[in-house]
């Protein structure tokens, strides 16, 4: 167990304030200690939902060019056949069109 003695803050000397080595707070250590650690915690809470957000973010973005790729070859797929049906209407109005002129025409 700690004795009082060693929870007093350390006197710093004014040899180390001077050269910056050292930063002297007012404030007890105790009350310091649990300051750093919720400022610490609260960092730490903030990186890690910051880099949730990212990945969360990544992945949806994957998955949105995923999506894209597959309804892109859908619509070509779908504007092959859509050609082919209407090579076929023309066909068969041709087909429909030289029919009608041979029954009109005598024999």
């Amino acid at each position: 167990m700690t004795s009082h003695a060693d929870r007093r803050p350390s006197q710093h000397s004014a040899k180390t304030l001077e050269s910056g080595q050292a930063k002297s707070y007012k404030s007890p250590p105790r009350k310091l200690v649990c300051f750093f650690e919720k400022s610490r915690g609260q960092w730490k809470a903030k990186c890690l939902e910051a880099k949730t957000s990212v990945k969360r973010l990544s992945n949806r973005i994957r998955f949105l060019a995923k999506s894209k790729d597959h309804w892109k070859n859908r619509v070509r797929e779908l504007e092959a056949d859509m050609a082919k049906l209407k090579a076929q209407v023309r066909a068969s109005a041709k087909e429909i069109e030289d029919l009608k002129k041979t029954l009109r025409s005598p024999i």
